[in-house]
């Protein structure tokens, strides 16, 4: 039976992806200063207006938003309406608690030299060389069938359709990871027509709203929480990169094909009430982790300010980050 497997990236320049980046820009100024600081920042913005609300508990005193906001978005007007994180929650982390309940999947799989899913490492390397010529919004998909490129969606600020319908040829050529599935396959570039307002000028964007490319693409279930602006004690976070890391792990230990990772917590309970790894559809014990809050920050050195950058691509398949390094 034919298997099509879809997946979109979006450019920095995409509306969700400024807020994404400017939480995680945030938390990284409180990092820089104050390691332990308490962070959980949501944006919205669109049309002239960037909303920033949220808890931050933190020692941290030059951090300034509306520098952060001029860098990643231009001029703006910034409503900025932020508190201390609230005592009940706080209570629960400072015993070392998750900072939440949640669910946490990782994945790996063999397929790609990423560990990751074909379509999504295609439509992200897709999107990362059209940035390179055009650094503005923009949009591409890719799917697969069996394995080899059957269509292509891209859509970009700032560029025809002829030149980017090149671009796009040229990438393909290139790369080296999936044949063509039929000698001509299907494009569709720029299908609603040439544009040139974008970004916050064009729609408005909100942290954590595009989960499965943050994630694996739409093949792999999501746990649930979002990423971007949450300090390593939010498990959505912490937990979701460790996820990654064990999967990652059990790949290269058991030779596998695929690996999906479970773990769940409770919201003041440092252990995972499920920590579970299926590997080529068996289940696996996970043992030799520890996976509380506290031994998971310890392990791939999450109090660093290195958050911005996860924000921009996906926060899987990527070197510089430690959850996906031996």
């Amino acid at each position: 039976m034919s298997t099509f497997k879809t997946a979109e990236s979006v450019s920095p320049k995409h509306p969700d992806k400024i807020c994404d980046q400017i939480s995680d820009a945030i938390l990284d100024a409180h990092l820089q200063e104050d390691p332990e600081a308490r962070v959980a920042v949501d944006v919205a913005g669109g049309h002239g207006k960037v909303f920033v609300t949220g808890e931050v508990t933190s020692l941290a005193k030059n951090v300034d938003v509306a520098a952060i906001v001029k860098r990643l978005t231009g001029d703006v007007e910034l409503i900025e309406h932020i508190f201390a994180q609230s005592p009940a929650i706080a209570r629960g982390v400072d015993i070392g608690g998750a900072g939440d309940q949640g669910i946490m999947v990782g994945y790996a799989t063999s397929e790609t030299p990423e560990l990751l899913p074909l379509e999504v490492v295609l439509s992200r390397s897709l999107n990362q060389y059209l940035y390179d010529k055009w650094p503005f919004d923009g949009k591409t998909q890719v799917t697969t069938l069996d394995g080899k490129i059957h269509t292509i969606v891209a859509s970009f600020q700032n560029v025809s359709k002829l030149e980017l319908e090149a671009a796009v040829r040229e990438w393909q050529r290139g790369q080296t990871i999936a044949a063509s599935y039929a000698r001509e396959i299907n494009y569709h570039i720029n299908p609603a027509g040439d544009w040139t307002v974008g970004g916050f000028d064009a729609d408005a964007g909100l942290t954590g709203r595009k989960l499965a490319v943050d994630n694996y693409g739409p093949s792999v279930p999501v746990g649930g929480g979002a990423f971007s602006g949450k300090d390593p004690s939010k498990v959505d976070r912490s937990a979701a990169y460790a996820a990654r890391k064990i999967a990652v792990d059990y790949l290269k230990r058991f030779q596998a094909k695929e690996v999906y990772v479970t773990l769940a917590y409770a919201i003041g309970y440092d252990q995972p009430l499920q920590a579970e790894a299926v590997v080529d559809g068996h289940d696996q014990k996970i043992e030799g982790y520890d996976l509380s809050p506290n031994g998971i920050i310890n392990w791939l050195d999450l109090k660093r300010p290195i958050y911005e950058a996860t924000a921009r691509y996906g926060h899987f398949g990527h070197e510089l980050f430690s959850w996906e390094r031996a």
